[in-house]
């Protein structure tokens, strides 16, 4: 599914116009990002959690060079879900054929 495909079915089941759903995804999204970008976690109960999660720095390797470099400390995105959205994946997917669960 793509964010038009989200458009879409939101709009379908809320009467909402596309360009509304998609204004207000975009703002979320927005959100999501400058929360993140400030250190700040976002917590969607029932759905999960946007969090930022520190990489220790460590030792990398150039291939091409055949030389050690080192990799800062730096900070990534992460989304963790919530045990009910967890739950309801598990026991929906567990249900379906073989060739559904790869699409």
């Amino acid at each position: 599914m793509r964010k038009a495909d989200i458009v879409a079915a939101v709009s379908e089941k809320t009467g909402v116009q596309k360009v509304d759903v998609l204004v207000a995804l975009e703002a979320f999204f927005k959100e999501v990002k400058d929360s993140l970008a400030e250190g700040e976690n976002v917590y969607i109960r029932g759905f999960g959690s946007f969090i930022v999660k520190r990489r220790a720095e460590k030792i990398g390797r150039h291939i091409k060079e055949n030389k050690a470099i080192v990799i800062p400390e730096h900070y990534i995105p992460a989304f963790k879900p919530a045990k009910v959205f967890v739950e309801q994946v598990k026991s929906n997917v567990s249900s379906l054929p073989e060739e559904e669960k790869n699409d």
